[in-house]
């Protein structure tokens, strides 16, 4: 089945290289012409393939860094990770990186979702990049903002995101489920399994996979943002069961919620 798919999908993707070639090089288009309470509107065209305009990937060079206010510095606190997505500072300092690739479960059902994947993969790094779904821990012993410890904290996770620590337990929110760890102040490492909390919304589809976590003031629940399934319902209402919504949990049992999937607490 995905033989065939991607035989239609080469047939379609060359028989329209010229139109997406063309529609990277649209020098007639004024973007000042947008503005207003009355811009004018382009007649709706059909495409074989759609206008796009992908950006490149360009990374940080060698000693490249951003700019910063005047009187404050930037040093990198870590290099050579991949796809970083989230960090979470533990009480002794300890900076938490959550390194996490797409779980890439989504079924292809039409030969649009192998192009589309394609397209994607111009202006994404989420090939085969190196090792990720894991956790780096760096330490930064002495103060001076560079960090002299680096292990692998938690390995062979499945799509991390959002991190809480609520005591000795550390809990860790992977694309289908909330896991918790024990952990003691200065591990540099957990070897243990991890148990699982409760189940998430995760496949057989999973577009928007993240799944951030924060803990409550007093520590006694844990709040989890599971983001919808689609853009616009396009894969049915069934599919958004449960997405779109943040699941509340007590540490031993979970129950839902509504809102979006990006969780914080704000104090004061």
């Amino acid at each position: 089945m995905r033989s065939a798919f991607k035989i239609c999908a080469l047939a379609l993707t060359c028989a329209s290289a010229l139109t997406l070639a063309a529609c990277n090089d649209d020098s007639s288009f004024n973007p000042q012409d947008q503005v207003g309470p009355n811009p004018p509107l382009p007649e709706p065209q059909q495409f074989l393939f759609p206008p796009m305009r992908l950006s490149k990937i360009v990374g940080w060079k060698e000693g490249e860094k951003p700019t910063v206010a005047q009187g404050l510095k930037i040093e990198a606190l870590a290099t050579d990770l991949q796809h970083p997505r989230s960090l979470f500072v533990l009480p002794n300092g300890d900076v938490l990186v959550v390194e996490s690739k797409s779980p890439d479960v989504q079924p292809i059902a039409r030969p649009k979702d192998l192009i589309m994947g394609w397209v994607e993969s111009w202006v994404t790094s989420g090939g085969d990049t190196g090792p990720s779904n894991r956790i780096t821990l760096r330490r930064n012993g002495d103060g001076d903002g560079k960090p002299q410890t680096r292990t692998v904290f938690l390995d062979h996770l499945h799509s991390p995101f959002g991190v809480a620590l609520v005591g000795s337990d550390l809990y860790v929110a992977s694309t289908d489920a909330i896991m918790r760890y024990p952990y003691k102040t200065g591990d540099t490492a957990i070897s243990d399994a991890g148990a699982t909390l409760t189940p998430l919304p995760g496949g057989p589809i999973d577009y928007h996979w993240t799944k951030s976590l924060v803990a409550s003031r007093d520590g006694s629940l844990l709040y989890v943002g599971v983001d919808s399934n689609s853009n616009i319902a396009e894969n049915g209402l069934e599919a958004e069961k449960n997405r779109a919504a943040t699941g509340k949990s007590t540490g031993r049992t979970a129950a839902g919620a509504s809102s979006r999937a990006a969780c914080a607490i704000r104090t004061g």
